[in-house]
């Protein structure tokens, strides 16, 4: 069994396989913290699909999408003494850096210059919790 001819926006091209997918949302797009747990539980239920490797501490880079959760934002920028503009007028990046500082720095430089350049204003820097 193939797959359909493209029409519209469907081209097979885009398809492809997920050996493991949990789908967790409030109907009406509500934000609550009870979803972020129970999409975390699926990825600890996930573990099955072999994707760990050989060290049990490296996971394959599956996670979570969410809506910007703009008042958690907020609080993490006022914590910082950071203003943030209007919610859905900023955008969020995650960066993975390199560990040794000199290497870290150049990428967080060059990020910066490449956010000037587009005419952007970087608000600042966050370092992310990485366990749960």
């Amino acid at each position: 069994m193939g797959f359909p001819q493209p029409q519209g926006l469907y081209d097979a091209r885009n398809e492809h396989d997920s050996c493991g997918v949990g789908f967790v949302a409030h109907i009406k797009g509500e934000k609550s913290h009870a979803i972020i747990t129970q999409a975390l539980e699926i990825l600890r239920n996930l573990d099955h699909r072999g994707a760990v490797g050989a060290d049990p501490l490296m996971g394959d880079g599956a996670g979570i999408l969410i809506q910007m959760p703009d008042r958690l934002f907020r609080k993490w920028a006022d914590d910082a003494g950071k203003t943030l503009p209007p919610e859905g007028s900023y955008a969020v990046a995650m960066c993975f850096l390199p560990q040794d500082e000199p290497s870290r720095n150049f990428v967080m430089e060059t990020f910066e210059k490449f956010v000037a350049k587009e005419g952007q204003t970087l608000i600042g820097w966050r370092d992310v919790p990485t366990t749960l």
